[in-house]
This record gives structure tokens, C-alpha cells and sequence, in this order.
């Protein structure tokens, strides 16, 4: 049985993104028989079916793109579109007990996102765009940027190289982001291919706590395309924007020498 509509489109992302959660913490303590791939994609499949259970009871006339549904373009005409990964992380969800692993739901209305919360079930959090908290006060020391812990990108390291950094390793994408807003971090910068899914929600979340994320190369990011590939990402806290920016252009220039 479908709770009662929560109420605003914030409430909404909320409370998909945790019950999408609640749901993946139990399947990864009650179904032990399942491990690697067949843990992961049932993960994935469970967290869809319950999303679009929610969207379709508490708002019936938005469109949804998902990472784990069929694409209907017809999406880009529409007014709303919810833009969701149920499991952002299916390898750190897959190896038990891990907690770098995240939901995504994120609302786009006429151009921009106006609603968003990544779910860290593990950790039992939810952050939203509409209930920004104070950024940690940032250390002295290097830049510490987040990085893939499995597969860490030449193109961070080359940045890492550039702004003298620390590369600080963790699991998925809306995770790595997060870590900006609680100070673990102040960077993530990503260029190896993503999806509108894999940023819509963490960039509405930083876009509610102040931050002004971009594409790498500082042009808007732009969400419910035709095409949904969204290959690269910054979010960083002000106080290092410029310097990163200042690095990635720097990067760009010896790239085209």
C-alpha cells in the first residue's frame, strides 16, 4: 500500500529517495543468497519498481527517466520529468557492508531543477536541495579531491597533478558529490561519461546548499536532453572554484597545444 502524498515536490523527492532506501538496506540484509551481479541488479530492479510505484501514485502526470527504464523521448516535451537513479553504486551496494552507495531523484521543470535528494541508505541520510546546512569549515592544506576507489581517471590525476591535491578515494558518483557539502572533500571533478541521472539529483542537492555547479569546461549543465549522456561534472566549494577552474583550463589549453 502507497503512503499518502507527502505533500510538495521537495517532500516528494525526500521521501521517494528514503523509501527507495529503507528498501535496499533490507534487501541487502535479507537476501544473503544473493551476491555480486545478481545482488546488484536486483537491487536495481527493486528500487525502480518502488520509485515508480511512488511517482506514478503521488504524481501522476510527470514524465520519469530512469536509469533502469525505457527512455520514452517524448519526455522532452513535457513540462516535469522526474530524473532518478535507484542505485547509484551498484558495485560499493554489492560489497557488503559498504555505505558509499546512493538513490537519486531529482525533479527538472522547464529548464531547471527545482526539487532533489540523494538517499545515503547506509548511513541512514537523505540530503535535499530545499534543507541546506552550513559547509564544515574547510581545513588548511591541499585540495582534496574525490576520486573513483576502484578505477580512479587519468584526467582527475592529471588535475590532482596540476593543483598539488590529495585524491581521496570512494564509491559513487552522488557520494563523491556529497562529500563536498560535508567537508570530507572539496572537489569532485568528473570526465569519464555520465548520465543525466548519475547528476541531476546530487546537483540539485549542491545547487540548495549554495554551490554552483558546471560542465568541466564551466558551461551550464543541462537536464532532460533527447540524448541523456551527460559526460562531466564539478562541484566545488567556493573557496577552491577558482583554482579548480583555473586548473582545468590549464589542462585544456595543453590539451589543444
Amino acid at each position: 500500500m502507497t503512503a499518502p502524498d507527502p505533500g510538495s515536490d521537495h517532500e516528494v523527492a525526500a521521501a521517494v529517495a528514503a523509501e527507495a532506501g529503507h528498501l535496499l538496506v533490507e534487501v541487502r540484509a535479507d537476501r544473503a543468497d544473493l551476491e555480486g551481479r545478481d545482488l546488484k541488479d536486483h537491487g536495481d530492479r527493486v528500487a525502480h519498481e518502488r520509485i515508480l510505484a511512488l511517482l506514478t501514485a503521488w504524481r501522476p502526470d510527470d514524465a520519469v527517466l530512469s536509469e533502469e527504464g525505457s527512455d520514452d523521448v517524448a519526455r522532452v516535451t513535457a513540462d516535469r520529468v522526474w530524473i532518478v537513479d535507484p542505485l547509484d553504486g551498484t558495485r560499493e551496494f554489492s560489497e557488503r557492508p559498504r555505505d558509499d552507495w546512493a538513490v537519486h531523484v531529482a525533479l527538472w521543470e522547464r529548464g531547471a531543477l527545482v526539487a532533489g535528494a540523494v538517499g545515503l541508505p547506509a548511513r541512514d541520510l537523505v540530503l535535499r536541495m530545499d534543507r541546506p546546512e552550513a559547509l564544515p569549515a574547510r581545513p588548511d592544506g591541499p585540495v582534496r579531491l574525490a576520486v573513483s576507489r576502484s578505477r580512479p581517471p587519468e584526467f582527475v590525476a592529471a588535475l590532482a597533478e596540476r593543483l598539488g591535491a590529495e585524491l581521496v578515494p570512494m564509491g559513487s558518483a552522488g557520494v563523491k558529490a556529497m562529500a563536498v557539502l560535508d567537508g570530507t572533500v572539496d572537489a569532485y571533478v568528473h570526465a569519464g561519461g555520465q548520465y543525466e541521472w548519475d547528476s541531476a539529483a546530487p546537483v540539485a542537492v549542491a545547487t540548495g546548499y549554495g554551490l554552483a555547479p558546471t560542465r568541466v569546461d564551466g558551461s551550464p549543465l543541462q537536464y532532460n536532453r533527447e540524448d541523456p549522456y551527460l559526460p562531466d561534472l564539478v562541484v566545488a566549494r567556493p573557496e577552491v572554484l577558482d583554482e579548480v577552474r583555473a586548473a582545468l583550463d590549464a589542462l585544456a589549453d595543453d590539451a589543444h597545444a
